[in-house]
């Protein structure tokens, strides 16, 4: 098994977070994993994005070429990631952000209402955690407790009140994609 994501969004949606729990957890479950962020003006409002690469065999490239999902949260996102999604491949969309429809017709959709889901879980800055939830649904790649466990160690103490709120964002992202 091997799964090779795209994960973008504006600078400040939190892709690059959600590329590198994803990472974390397979990494915690013994997986191979590669994860490649784009870091620069990204990160002052354009597109951030990543690559991850989750696999049972030793990862080649952490480039993705040829992705088996893109999670997109933003228009100009989809606009480029679109094309870099195999036939037959998952597109995850934020559909409170992107009032478009993909140009493919040879890929299975998932419309996320990630930004309304994160409200209801307690803040907006969760919809990473909404489309992260969503992504595992259809994937499977790992744990939901793992994602936590993960999630905890990177936020540290400080931020460990935080986790309920994403925990349920993770959960309502799941509902969504089912």
């Amino acid at each position: 098994m091997t799964e090779q994501i795209i994960l973008a969004g504006f600078g400040g949606q939190g892709v690059l977070l959600a590329g590198q729990i994803i990472a974390y957890a397979g990494m915690n479950e013994g997986k191979n994993v590669s994860w490649l962020p784009s870091y620069g003006p990204e990160m002052r409002g354009g597109t951030a994005n990543c690559n991850v690469v989750v696999s049972d065999e030793e990862v080649g490239s952490p480039v993705v070429v040829e992705a088996d999902c893109v999670i997109v949260m933003n228009r100009p996102s989809l606009e480029k990631y679109e094309k870099d999604l195999k036939p037959g491949g998952v597109l995850l969309m934020d559909s409170d952000l992107i009032e478009v429809e993909p140009q493919r017709d040879d890929i299975k959709v998932v419309k996320v209402p990630a930004n309304t889901l994160a409200e209801q879980a307690g803040s907006v800055k969760a919809a990473n955690m909404v489309m992260l939830g969503a992504y595992n649904e259809c994937s499977h790649i790992v744990d939901n407790k793992t994602i936590i466990e993960c999630l905890a160690k990177i936020m540290g103490e400080k931020k460990a009140h935080l986790i309920p709120m994403n925990e349920k964002a993770l959960d309502l992202g799941a509902q969504a994609a089912k």
